[in-house]
């Protein structure tokens, strides 16, 4: 709810809008100057301080490309996935191409304070792009836009105060960013031995992969229906919730039942899982998978850590012993004969 006290205008009363332009890619002596251009890919309610492309001033004087100053808002009207809607503040003087949507603000406001009610209205500026195959923002639509007046003082003291937000966000995701490299250097050395915790001087013993586990091959005749699916990010989730539907066949007689803890494994390459993933059944009491899924327990849990084990395939340490029967052609049947630690 906007105060009384507030006017609400379209952008371009307190604005000046425009957009670029792109210069011949034909002429060689347009591009590879010393001139920055933008392109909506590098859009990401972000301060631009350097851009991936440069032009030559030809490019610049022989093109719809404009230079803006530092300072200047760019809302891209459109680009592949989520692009369209997003903004960016200037940090240099640039240029850039026609998808993006230059806003020049007056003097009597405060830069930052738009720029974070621009990212505030994301979603809703996505839904003013024009109706057809390709849906895409407009000069005309973004100069439209309405926004809120505020006193300037306000609009500074607002935008204080989310910059703090924003600062302190960052300052959390580098944290974290961190202590994901903590962990996984550690995780490196523990879980292969190379770091010893103290009082534990043992020798670490090798054994073969089915003195430690047991290969699941119990069928669902229990007539189970949460079907599963192995996702590298959220391990086994149900395939209704996954795929928001179920991709198995009508017949599930011939699908593997899992319970709480089984570990399953997919040979199937994903985005850090080079050679497949192996994920323990954690958010459910029970499950099937598909028979092309190798399915195992531990066969002492008493004597082997369930979840030493988690982190041992989560973390790769098993790949070795993959990639050997992979090259095999036998990955299916050679899992078991492969050596644990």
């Amino acid at each position: 709810m906007i105060p009384n006290e507030w006017d609400v205008l379209p952008i371009e009363a307190i604005a000046n809008v425009s957009s670029g332009g792109t210069p011949n890619r034909k002429e060689n002596e347009y591009w590879g100057g010393n001139v920055p251009w933008v392109t909506t890919s590098e859009v990401q309610f972000n301060k631009i301080i350097g851009t991936k492309q440069k032009i030559t001033q030809l490019g610049l004087k022989n093109s719809s490309a404009k230079l803006y100053p530092a300072g200047t808002i760019l809302l891209a009207m459109y680009g592949q996935g989520k692009t369209r809607g997003q903004v960016a503040i200037l940090g240099i003087e640039a240029s850039t191409n026609q998808a993006c949507a230059a806003i020049q603000l007056n003097k009597e406001t405060c830069i930052d304070y738009y720029f974070y009610f621009l990212q505030s209205q994301y979603e809703n500026i996505r839904n003013l792009s024009n109706s057809g195959g390709q849906k895409n923002l407009s000069g005309s639509l973004v100069k439209s836009l309405k926004v809120p007046i505020p006193p300037i003082l306000e609009q500074i003291e607002i935008a204080k105060i989310i910059s703090t937000w924003d600062q302190a966000i960052d300052t959390t995701k580098q944290l974290i960013t961190n202590s994901k490299a903590q962990q996984k250097f550690l995780m490196q050395n523990l879980m292969t031995g190379k770091k010893r915790l103290q009082g534990f001087n043992d020798k670490w013993l090798e054994y073969r992969f089915n003195k430690i586990f047991d290969r699941i091959k119990i069928k669902n005749s229990i007539n189970n229906s949460n079907v599963l699916t192995i996702s590298g990010k959220d391990g086994l989730v149900s395939q209704k919730s996954y795929f928001k539907k179920i991709i198995a066949s009508d017949n599930l007689e011939g699908y593997t039942l899992l319970q709480h803890g089984d570990f399953a494994y997919n040979k199937s390459y994903s985005n850090g899982y080079p050679y497949g993933a192996i994920k323990p059944l954690e958010k459910y009491a029970a499950g099937i998978v598909s028979s092309l899924y190798i399915c195992f327990s531990l066969i002492n849990p008493s004597k082997h850590n369930h979840d030493f084990f988690r982190h041992f395939f989560e973390g790769g340490y098993f790949n070795k012993e993959i990639y050997s029967i992979a090259q095999e052609g036998a990955r299916n049947h050679g899992l078991l004969k492969c050596e644990l630690y």
